[in-house]
Formats: structure tokens, sequence, C-alpha cells
């Protein structure tokens, strides 16, 4: 069973840090590519940023400077370092594993919630 498990979200101040972890069982991890998306109420789901299994990194233009994705193979683990974060990055932050193999194959984490408040 494949369960992708995030963590680390919460109310933050304006211009202050946060750090996302998604840990995932039940896949070969090393073998995905890994995503952060976010939804914010009433908008569609975004990409916010994504590594490859081989470590090659892809961000949003929202994210790009201050947001930093990061993976550790060994502990089945991607994170997403957030820093100077703004109130519209307020969003349900799900995080998701992606495999082609002819097909698509992905799965989602249940999200976590950040709040930035201003």
């Amino acid at each position: 069973q494949v369960q992708l498990v995030e963590s680390g979200g919460g109310l933050v101040q304006a211009g202050g840090s946060l750090r996302l972890s998604c840990a995932a069982s039940g896949i070969i991890f090393s073998i995905y590519d890994m995503g952060w998306y976010r939804q914010a109420p009433g908008k569609q789901r975004e990409l916010v940023a994504a590594i490859t299994s081989g470590g090659i990194t892809n961000y949003a233009d929202s994210a790009k400077g201050r947001f930093t994705i990061s993976r550790d193979n060994a502990k089945n683990t991607v994170y997403l370092q957030m820093s100077s974060v703004k109130p519209e990055d307020t969003a349900v932050y799900y995080c998701n594993a992606e495999r082609w193999v002819g097909l698509r194959l992905d799965h989602w984490g249940q999200g976590t919630q950040v709040t930035v408040s201003s």
C-alpha cells in the first residue's frame, strides 16, 4: 500500500520560514519523481516545486528564490523548505510521487495546511 504522509504545516508569519516533509512508503522511492503542489481555496491545484529521481529541480515562478525542494532517498523523504513566505502562499500543500512507465503512475498525500499571516 502506497502512503505519502506530509508534515510540517502550520501557521507562520509573513517573512518567516517553514519546512514541509513528505515520508513515502510502499514505493521504490528513489525511482520516483517527487513534487509539491498546493491548492488555495477557490483555486486549482498548482505545482510548486519538483525534483526528479536524478535530483533535477524545477520551481514555479512564485517559488523561485524562496523555496527549496530536496530529497533524502535513504529516508524515503522529500522536503520543501519555504522561506520569506507570503500570505499568498497560504494553501493546502500536497506531496506527489510520479513515474512514467508508458503511462503516468502517481500517488498523492493527504495534504498539510500552511497558513501565512500578514
